[in-house]
């Protein structure tokens, strides 16, 4: 399926390669805005909404194939051949399992706090519990929504990030779609080994990529690096977007083409 998107044409003459910004969990196109604003100045910019997210269609179906193909679909609607995709959490699998559907329309790839394995913790189950009290007790603002989600959730950074999809008292997300295939979004299904260069970034304090998927990782992305910020969690790119921007801009000028 055809994705939502937001287009944004390099502020200066370039031949780089365009780049797709993916996002995570219960996120929406904006996410990544952090890093649309300062690649924008080289590079063509398409911010996408995954399926079951913001404005882009809803479907039964939540698996990794099923996106890669929502982002191939995109590309084609757009007709570019080949783009660069920068995916975080979520959104970094969806771009990893395009590696398995068309290698070929990928120049360059970074996966943001993310690694290619099933994990077996389940980490949103709070956050999935203060949605559906939202929901439950029919909140039309985001002062209700916040209130209430306070009651189960204690960072304010997460609530925050939640409330940039809650629009005239819906959820822009697909909340029993979400909930259905959880096991699928955590989950993985190993691809072919992608053998060009790829970037990991992660955040130093963050769960999501360990010294226990390393294996698993290079055995799907052998010329795959890894870059640590130091002090920064899962949302990596909101809490040390400099620090990010400069891990992504050094591997896009090193292994262009």
């Amino acid at each position: 399926m055809k994705l939502n998107t937001r287009a944004q044409s390099a502020q200066h003459p370039h031949n780089n390669s365009p780049i797709v910004l993916v996002h995570g969990l219960f996120g929406s196109l904006d996410n990544l805005g952090v890093l649309a604003r300062d690649l924008v100045n080289d590079h063509d910019i398409i911010q996408v909404d995954m399926r079951n997210h913001g404005l882009s269609p809803r479907s039964p179906e939540m698996t990794y194939p099923a996106m890669a193909q929502d982002l191939l679909d995109t590309l084609d609607a757009q007709g570019l051949e080949k783009a660069t995709f920068i995916g975080h959490s979520m959104g970094g699998k969806a771009v990893m399992a395009l590696t398995a559907l068309a290698p070929e329309r990928i120049d360059q790839l970074v996966a943001i706090d993310i690694a290619p394995v099933a994990y077996q913790v389940r980490r949103h189950d709070e956050i999935f519990a203060a949605i559906k009290a939202v929901t439950a007790a029919g909140a039309t603002s985001r002062q209700q929504a916040a209130a209430l989600m306070r009651q189960t959730l204690h960072e304010e950074g997460v609530i925050q990030f939640l409330l940039k999809s809650f629009i005239d008292g819906e959820w822009r997300f697909n909340v029993p779609t979400l909930w259905d295939c959880y096991e699928e979004i955590i989950g993985w299904q190993t691809v072919p080994a992608w053998d060009r260069p790829a970037l990991f970034v992660r955040g130093g304090q963050s769960p999501y990529v360990t010294e226990a998927h390393r294996d698993a990782l290079l055995a799907q992305f052998p010329q795959a690096r890894a870059h640590v910020i130091a002090g920064a969690g899962h949302w990596v790119h909101a809490e040390k977007p400099e620090a990010v921007l400069r891990a992504i801009r050094r591997y896009l000028a090193n292994d262009a083409g």
